[in-house]
């Protein structure tokens, strides 16, 4: 008896696991049953090219560019059991025509060839009918960098034209919406654009008119691509059809340096990239994370970012006299914060933290408010409503942070004691740190008139900072390490990608300055870097045990459960589980 016979055949043992066995270019591997071809290419680093297929979006099949050949073991004859060879495996019939891998999934026993002179060929044929019509203007092109279509073209193309007739000039530079635009002439129908306004955004304004060689992509009669989520369009397009009106001509990607960093505009925390030049920001785009925001972000976080060079940013500390605002060293400015506060008893004086601020800082403001014995400490609350998508209906980024670090489960309640103290005339000096008052709470002009010393710690300009006393300038969320726990509780990381402008620096250090002075110890008894500072949060809050920053992954960790959820990947999730996307 040989050992085939006696032996679990494979096609048992995957079985077991929930696994087919595939031959892909001769190699066996095991990949969960179900799985598109395309998708089991990759798992066998296998690059398959492709256009139209993304694992978040359905697949139509439309650019013929995934072409693979495909084999499948013979049908046996009728009463007949199927044969098996040595090694367990079926002998494998091939298909004489190719097939799309992105829209056929694997089975038991599949071969599937991705090298081979007819698939090459294949490739070849639809890169050369995928350019009959398309400009070439890659020179001036803002995909140029980035785009499928030009890297495809080197790697499976042919390197020339044999199409002599005059192309099919189609519209270009064509406003679609009030933050995109077309250039249908680079348009190689791949359709993820429409499929993603139907199926994501649930607005389908975009759809294909005419046909053949004169199909357009374009928005429905009388609409306009306006959608809060439609610059993910741009990001799909894998050509330069969809441009970003803010990105266009403005720079080229291969000078702009990537930082994986999170959105700081919703309690969601979208992971993104901050992509910059110098120290400069030119653009923000969304980074894949299937647990927070899958590969998509809002345009109104997207756009919403400030630069070094913004004219409101602050970049000397400011002490007023004469209730004009001078700039000053910071050894006098933080000498003088402390000294003015030296002056009031702890019951007059509050602490307003922010939602805004980092884990780090927020440790740092419940140490200045023990340093200071004050017990009035809070933040501003921001609630909302939430759009069903990404935009958490906590506009705080951080409130989750907040309630760990302060303890407390409604950090935002002893924001109205503060202010009934202030309008007693209880509380007298009041340290504000990332907060406009005047915009974000309930104070008047004459709430903080009623006040004795104003202390602002902040990077932007705002009323609350025009009324203060001292401006101490701070960083703004691009220009700091630091982290921040989103809504569902997962702890995720910001990293620096500009320097702070002029003499402004990372929180963190002005509060700990600020602490020192009013302690009097010496600057070395003060944490030496922000690592250092999360390592006294990891030993003073439970839920930062045995975490260190610069260990938490790119993609975050859950350190608690708080029930909350994102609409827009729970419908992912659904629709995943339903067999409708992929990824």
């Amino acid at each position: 008896m040989s050992s085939t016979e006696t032996s679990p055949r494979p096609k048992d043992i995957a079985a077991e696991k929930g696994m087919v066995n595939v031959q892909i270019d001769g190699h066996w591997i095991q990949v969960p049953r179900g799985t598109r071809m395309i998708e089991a290419c990759k798992i066998a680093e296998k690059e398959v090219p492709h256009y139209c297929y993304h694992p978040k979006l359905s697949s139509p099949g439309n650019c013929r560019m995934c072409m693979v050949q495909m084999g499948m073991p013979p049908r046996p004859a009728p009463g007949a059991d199927p044969a098996y060879q040595d090694d367990g495996y079926q002998e494998i019939s091939w298909m004489p025509r190719p097939v799309i891998a992105c829209a056929n999934t694997v089975a038991e026993n599949m071969g599937i060839r991705t090298n081979t002179d007819a698939i090459k060929k294949s490739r070849e044929n639809v890169l050369e009918f995928l350019l009959i019509n398309h400009p070439l203007d890659c020179p001036i092109c803002d995909k140029a960098g980035e785009c499928r279509l030009q890297e495809f073209s080197v790697e499976h193309g042919q390197g020339e034209s044999r199409f002599k007739e005059d192309k099919v000039k189609k519209p270009k530079n064509v406003k679609i919406g009030p933050r995109i635009t077309l250039d249908d002439e680079r348009c190689i129908m791949c359709s993820r654009c429409i499929r993603f306004m139907d199926e994501v955004a649930h607005e389908p304004v975009l759809g294909f008119s005419d046909r053949g060689t004169h199909t357009t992509v374009g928005v429905y009669p009388g609409r306009e691509l306006s959608n809060n989520y439609g610059l993910n369009t741009v990001d799909l397009c894998p050509v330069g059809a969809l441009t970003s009106n803010d990105f266009r001509f403005k720079m080229r990607t291969w000078f702009l340096k990537e930082t994986p960093s999170i959105d700081t505009h919703c309690g969601t925390g979208t992971n993104i990239s901050i992509w910059t030049r110098g120290n400069k920001i030119f653009r923000i785009t969304p980074r894949q994370n299937d647990d927070v925001n899958s590969c998509w972000m809002p345009d109104s976080h997207r756009l919403s970012y400030s630069c070094p060079t913004d004219e409101t940013r602050l970049t000397a500390p400011l002490i007023k006299a004469d209730g004009i605002h001078e700039e000053t060293c910071w050894n006098q400015s933080i000498r003088g914060a402390a000294d003015a506060l030296k002056q009031f008893d702890p019951s007059e004086i509050a602490v307003i933290a922010s939602g805004r601020q980092t884990n780090e800082e927020l440790l740092m403001m419940r140490t200045l408010a023990a340093e200071l014995e004050t017990e009035q400490i809070g933040i501003v609350s921001r609630l909302q409503e939430s759009d069903d998508m990404l935009i958490s209906s906590d506009r705080n980024p951080n409130t989750t942070g907040a309630k760990l670090v302060l303890a407390s489960d409604d950090p935002g309640a002893s924001l109205c004691h503060i202010l009934g103290n202030i309008r007693d005339g209880k509380t007298k000096a009041l340290v504000v740190a990332s907060e406009d008052l005047l915009e974000a709470a309930s104070f008047t002009e004459d709430d903080l008139r009623a006040l004795e010393l104003l202390i602002v710690i902040d990077h932007q300009t705002s009323a609350t900072a025009q009324a203060a006393d001292m401006v101490l300038p701070g960083a703004a969320p691009a220009e700091k390490r630091g982290s921040m726990v989103n809504v569902t509780g997962r702890l995720q990381k910001l990293n620096a990608a500009c320097v702070p402008p002029g003499d402004a620096r990372s929180d963190w250090e002005i509060i700990t300055d600020l602490i020192l002075a009013l302690s009097g110890d010496a600057p070395h008894e003060g944490p030496g870097s922000i690592d250092a500072v999360f390592e006294t949060l990891a030993n003073t809050v439970d839920e930062f045990q045995e975490i260190k920053l610069a260990s938490i992954p790119d993609l975050g960790q859950v350190i608690t459960e708080t029930g909350v959820t994102i609409p827009l990947v729970e419908r992912e999730n659904q629709r995943r589980a339903n067999g409708e996307i992929v990824g």
